[in-house]
């Protein structure tokens, strides 16, 4: 285990880590991110989530077989030298989620297609991808894994019915090279918009 960190140095410096080493993650420090995971607040706490680990290689091999074929989604021509990093990261990841020794597939079982529907899931994961960057465990939130062969992932994993896939989160040590730090973003007040929208402060 690494030193624990504060709070908001975890928010502050996590990144998506998609260049990861294929050295083993002990169980225990698995075990850590998704009990992190299962604090998270939820709708009428009904805890309608499950997380399934999948480190067997032949499991692997048969997402991996849709997973790498699927585009990433376009979100345009970058425009600039960061969103050109984040889009060649993510083809890295496509080529290389082999090579990643544990995934992390979060499921619900909240039915239906509203948007409401098994929302509760991502405040859970978020809470994994903090804890695994309190303990410098590279991570990233992917959802390529439900775009086109949600079939497939339930059959390989055994999802009962009425279950979904809503991401997965690769884990693994990060490459030498890759490290947790300071984000790139928007500053907080260009999009805050105090009780009308356009109503803006400065910084």
């Amino acid at each position: 285990m690494t030193e624990e960190i504060g709070l908001f140095e975890a928010i502050y410096s996590q990144r998506a880590l998609r260049h990861l080493k294929s050295e083993p993650i002990p169980d225990e420090i698995i075990k850590k991110i998704i009990d992190a995971g299962i604090r998270a607040p939820n709708g009428g706490n009904s805890q309608q989530w499950a997380f399934i680990v999948i480190k067997d290689e032949a499991t692997k091999r048969i997402i991996d077989e849709h997973y790498s074929a699927v585009v990433r989604p376009n979100h345009g021509e970058a425009k600039t030298i960061s969103e050109r990093r984040a889009a060649d990261s993510a083809d890295y990841l496509g080529q290389h989620i082999m090579d990643v020794p544990v995934w992390i597939l979060a499921a619900t079982n909240h039915p239906g297609t509203d948007i409401h529907h098994g929302a509760s899931i991502y405040p859970a994961v978020q809470n994994m991808l903090l804890a695994a960057r309190a303990l410098n465990v590279g991570s990233v939130l992917t959802t390529r894994v439900r775009r086109g062969f949600e079939d497939q992932i339930r059959s390989a994993i055994g999802l009962p019915e009425g279950w979904a896939t809503a991401a997965m989160i690769p884990l693994g040590w990060p490459q030498d090279g890759y490290k947790y730090g300071p984000t790139t973003r928007r500053p907080a007040h260009e999009v805050t918009h105090w009780d009308k929208w356009g109503a803006q402060q400065e910084s």
